[in-house]
């Protein structure tokens, strides 16, 4: 009967690699993360040509470099959606080692490049932002945890994951990075719910939560001026935020057309924080809608085929990964239409950024990993496995 409602994928034995996983890819997700990439470079050659004149580049600086990081971003995409979960799993803990040293190291060795937030790793030719690699890593390594929890005689993996999320969150609250330790906070909250987590324990992590938000605010002039700004019904036509609303504003439905654009002479994060206030404005909220639906296809379509996944772990790493794309691209825009406060945080695939496009990257391809078809046990086999 199982069989019969989720239907199975037969196994042909021998098959070459690349014909199984073109036959087992979510082929839907994958071609909506492409578009999102060529969105990207459409916008990024409407939005970084003033950057780059200011700072002294050539017209087009910005965007070849995101063509060649979004060229390594998509490679590692395709190369880690042909990995089994195992395998996933296993350069994911590494991954997260490398990581979370990383992390540590900031406070001594990173740069904040001006910026007021020690986030980053000055290399000479780039810059590496351990924590968007370390988010996908994360999400693994914690889905895990709480998969062998669920294990007769298991370790507490939960209890692990959650002490693992405290000192992550700990360490980019002192960057400052708030932007991020909400998502790493959000994504492990989603595979605990997941996971069946208590509702009164779930209700105490969200006191918690803004309990943590009332300290930081107390604590951090970062914080507090980015939240001020965000409370004040004024808005600023000189800041960012009052940059980004006049823009979307002028837009309208069809915008003003190609390269007719103002903003991007005016925000400085024009090609990264703000570029859907670009789309906005030259491509108008047709192009913005469109940008939302690939979003919520890739999201919608994950979590449809994990709910048919038996494995826990899959599940538990599937929906983390999918929830926190899902949420970092909706923070993004939040930000720019006013509905958040500022976080610094780019919008997956579409924003100039090497570090977070090839995270991005890998994170889309465990996640098309993770949702690839796969024959399914009977639930019977699966039940007397674990009663051994």
């Amino acid at each position: 009967m199982t069989e019969m409602v989720y239907g199975t994928v037969s196994v042909r034995d021998g098959e070459p690699v690349l014909p199984k996983w073109w036959r087992t890819v979510d082929r839907w997700a994958l071609s909506c993360i492409l578009m999102l990439f060529g969105i990207g470079i459409l916008l990024g050659l409407a939005a970084s040509p003033p950057l780059a004149e200011r700072n002294g580049f050539a017209h087009f600086h910005y965007v070849q470099r995101q063509a060649f990081f979004g060229g390594l971003a998509l490679t590692a995409m395709f190369i880690t959606s042909m990995l089994s979960p195992t395998v996933v799993r296993r350069l994911a803990v590494i991954g997260f080692l490398v990581s979370f040293i990383s992390l540590m190291g900031l406070p001594f060795l990173g740069t904040d490049f001006g910026k007021g937030a020690v986030r980053w790793y000055s290399l000479g030719f780039a810059s590496l932002q351990p924590s968007e690699f370390l988010k996908p890593m994360f999400v693994i390594v914690a889905a895990w945890m709480m998969a062998a929890s669920q294990e007769i005689g298991g370790p507490p993996g939960k209890l692990w994951s959650f002490g693992l999320t405290v000192s992550i969150v700990l360490m980019l609250a002192l960057q400052p990075d708030f932007g991020q330790a909400c998502l790493v906070l959000f994504g492990w909250g989603v595979m605990w719910f997941v996971a069946g987590a208590p509702m009164l324990l779930l209700v105490a992590l969200a006191g918690l939560v803004v309990l943590g938000g009332m300290v930081a605010y107390n604590g951090s002039e970062h914080f507090a001026r980015r939240i001020d700004g965000f409370l004040t019904p004024d808005v600023d036509p000189r800041t960012q935020l009052g940059y980004a609303t006049n823009a979307i504003q002028e837009g309208g439905f069809f915008g003003v057309g190609v390269g007719e654009g103002t903003v991007k002479w005016s925000l400085p994060d024009a090609h990264t924080d703000f570029i859907i206030a670009v789309a906005a404005e030259e491509y108008g909220l047709v192009l913005v809608l469109l940008i939302i639906a690939l979003y919520t296809v890739v999201v919608v379509r994950s979590f449809l085929r994990l709910i048919r996944e038996r494995d826990p772990f899959i599940r538990l790493a599937g929906t983390g990964l999918a929830a926190m794309f899902g949420v970092q691209a909706m923070i993004n825009m939040g930000v720019a239409v006013r509905l958040l406060p500022a976080k610094g945080m780019t919008l997956p695939f579409v924003s100039y950024g090497g570090s977070s496009l090839i995270a991005g990257g890998i994170a889309v391809g465990m996640l098309l990993a993770f949702t690839r078809s796969r024959p399914q046990g009977e639930i019977g086999e699966i039940l007397r496995a674990r009663s051994r």
